[in-house]
């Protein structure tokens, strides 16, 4: 598998696993603190948890890169280190 492409299926699968920690997390959360806890919770939150995670996984997926470049930018800023060149360039 070339590096790009090990790289772009690294990005996915990183951001299938954290849109779906995120959005159990957060769903649950609101939900409890919305409705409270009942005998419809878990189906109440089954249906928020799918909701988010239709949003956050395309989200993750295309924020997640920039979310890393903004992070590279202000580490340099904070250590006043230069760029590191790619190998081979």
């Amino acid at each position: 598998m070339s590096r790009f492409k090990s790289t772009r299926v690294r990005q996915l699968i990183f951001g299938f696993y954290m849109s779906c920690m995120m959005s159990l997390l957060m769903s649950g959360v609101i939900t409890v603190m919305n409705t409270g806890l009942d005998t419809q919770f878990v189906f109440r939150w089954l249906r928020a948890f799918l909701v988010a995670w239709a949003v956050a996984f395309p989200l993750v997926t295309f924020i997640a890169p920039i979310a890393g470049k903004l992070t590279e930018f202000t580490l340099r800023q904070i250590t006043g280190q230069k760029p590191e060149k790619p190998p081979g360039r």
